[in-house]
């Protein structure tokens, strides 16, 4: 598999740019493993579309946590370069390295989308529409984050793998949230949390 399905030419383009990039940049800062640049568009471009995929059908602020490599942020921001959906995509990443990498794969493909450099906790509340994070920490932690960054009517999306259910009991004991499940479509066993209305227990 070299690309997504039923995908425009033109998001094609500029997902393979993004790849030729993250290949040539991998071996001198580590953006993904090794092994998973092979499985490169399975292991991360369709799994960042699936999370691109269960988003309202209008977004205006989509805010990626702790970009990394630019999974899920910067495949949800070519996604929503052709289809209007989001309209802006804040980058937050606080290792200078991987912010420059993510500044060129933004330039090289003329997304709208900008990178906050700095820590998580220390960027100014983001009153997110969508709030997305992949590989980041655990639930407790991320939920942590969304109380500062998720706008009020808004919705976190974050990628967990096999030991979802320990995180969420964890989890529960101190944070109030709704959640919806989704199984993972490039992973057996992990899930996607949709989660709104966090505030704590």
């Amino acid at each position: 598999m070299t690309g997504l399905p039923d995908v425009s030419r033109e998001t094609q383009a500029r997902l393979e740019i993004y790849a030729d990039l993250l290949v040539k940049w991998n071996p001198r800062i580590n953006l993904v493993s090794r092994k998973s640049l092979d499985e490169m568009w399975t292991r991360h471009f369709a799994d960042s579309a699936q999370i691109h995929a269960l988003a309202p059908p209008s977004v205006d602020h989509w805010v990626d946590l702790g970009s990394g490599g630019g999974f899920p942020g910067l495949v949800v921001a070519i996604l929503g370069q052709d289809g209007g959906s989001p309209r802006r995509v804040t980058l937050i990443e606080s290792d200078a390295r991987k912010a420059a990498f993510l500044r060129v794969v933004i330039r090289e493909t003329g997304l709208n989308a900008m990178v906050l450099n700095d820590r998580i906790e220390k960027v100014r509340p983001q009153e997110a529409d969508v709030l997305s994070a992949r590989a980041l920490t655990d639930l407790n932690g991320l939920l942590e984050f969304s109380e500062r960054h998720l706008a009020q009517d808004g919705v976190a999306l974050f990628l967990k793998g096999a030991r979802w259910e320990n995180e969420m009991a964890a989890a529960e004991r101190t944070w109030s949230f709704t959640h919806r499940l989704v199984k993972s479509a490039t992973e057996d066993g992990s899930v996607i949390f949709a989660i709104t209305g966090v505030s704590r227990a």
